[in-house]
């Protein structure tokens, strides 16, 4: 009977975490239901917005101080890995794939601040893997030209031009898929090892789950969005 209670616990925990709760509703066009996901990413956004402004208000190119040296730092290692994975020529879109990784990075560990993680929400990470989408097929067609982009659908021969068609939606969709994978999974190993060990142990793996896992989810997929982009240009 224990045993069916902890099931039944993780069940309904589990069941909560896929359903996004509506926080408020707009009355316009009918009513439009915001739900958490929405209303975290806009915390995230005003957060990151005033945190922005803060930060460059005392740019100085005499005497930078740490912050700023530390922020030049950070900026300048990313868009080096960036360039280095699309090139140097294709560095207008190291903004778009900067700002993604930032905002998966928070919103993967915003979890240990109380808030429910929008990455957790399927309509958040399908969402960010349609616009991924446009932006990989946008970057291939401005680098080449439409003509390009659609005849080389048709490479190396005519026939694998279906696969090649269905591969726009395969790679947004592997790209979604995994990113809620892995966040819904970590949720999933971390109520299992604190119903078997309630104490000490789950701090660890909280850790890695939580902060580590989360880090590195981001940066795969910029990655994989940034590796995408550099097949369409080719």
């Amino acid at each position: 009977m224990k045993e069916g209670d902890s099931t039944e616990k993780l069940v309904e925990s589990l069941v909560k975490e896929l359903n996004c709760e509506t926080v408020f509703t707009i009355p316009v066009f009918g009513g439009i239901a915001v739900d958490e996901g929405v209303v975290v990413t806009w915390i995230i956004m005003a957060v990151l917005a005033i945190l922005s402004i803060v930060f460059v208000r005392n740019l100085s190119i005499e005497k930078p101080g740490k912050v700023q040296l530390m922020l030049e730092s950070v900026i300048g290692w990313a868009q080096d890995f960036f360039e280095g994975i699309i090139g140097k020529e294709n560095k207008g879109y190291i903004p778009y794939l900067m700002t993604v990784a930032l905002y998966l990075a928070i919103s993967n560990v915003i979890g240990l601040l109380g808030f429910k993680p929008p990455t957790k929400d399927m309509n958040v990470t399908i969402a960010l893997a349609v616009m991924s989408m446009f932006v990989i097929e946008w970057s291939g067609i401005h680098k080449n030209g439409l003509f390009h982009w659609c005849k080389h659908f048709a490479k190396p021969v005519p026939i694998v031009a279906p696969i090649m068609i269905l591969e726009i939606v395969i790679r947004p969709l592997s790209l979604c898929m995994r990113l809620f994978g892995n966040m819904l999974g970590g949720f999933v190993v971390m109520e299992l090892i604190k119903e078997v060990v309630p104490l000490i142990v789950p701090i660890p793996f909280s850790f890695y789950f939580d902060i580590f896992d989360g880090l590195l989810q981001a940066y795969v997929f910029v990655f994989l969005t940034a590796l995408f982009m550099t097949e369409e240009m080719e």
